[in-house]
C-alpha cells in the first residue's frame, strides 16, 4: 500500500504561482512514475504532468512552459510548480503513484485562480 498526501493548494490571482507537494508513504520502493491530474467541476479528469522514476517528464499542452514537475526520491515527494496561473487552471489537483501492484491516488488539493 502507498499513501499519498497533497498540499500547497489555495487561492491565487491570475498570473500568480503555487507549488504543490505530494508526499508518499508506505511501500514507496514500489513506486515507478508519479503523476498530477486535475479535475474541474463538470469536466473530465485531465493528466497535467508526469515524471518517471528516472526523471523523464511529460506535460499537457495546456500547461507546457508554465508548470514544472519534479521529484525528490529521498523524500518520496513529487512537486508541481505552477507559474503564470490562469482561471482555467482552477481545479482539484490529484497526485497519483504508479506501482507494479496498481495505482494509488491522493485526496487532492484545491487550486483556485481568480481573474
Amino acid at each position: 500500500q502507498v499513501q499519498l498526501v497533497e498540499s500547497g493548494g489555495g487561492l491565487v490571482q491570475a498570473g500568480g504561482s503555487l507549488r504543490l507537494s505530494c508526499a508518499a508513504s508506505g511501500r514507496t520502493f514500489n513506486i515507478d512514475a508519479m503523476l498530477w491530474y486535475r479535475q474541474a467541476p463538470g469536466q473530465q479528469r485531465e493528466l497535467v504532468a508526469d515524471i518517471s522514476s528516472g526523471g523523464s517528464t511529460g506535460y499537457a499542452d495546456s500547461v507546457k512552459g508554465r508548470f514544472t514537475i519534479s521529484r525528490d526520491n529521498a523524500k518520496n515527494t513529487v512537486y508541481l510548480q505552477m507559474n503564470s496561473l490562469k482561471p482555467e487552471d482552477t481545479a482539484v489537483y490529484i497526485c497519483t503513484a504508479e506501482t507494479v501492484a496498481g495505482n494509488y491516488w491522493g485526496q487532492g488539493t484545491q487550486v483556485t485562480v481568480s481573474s
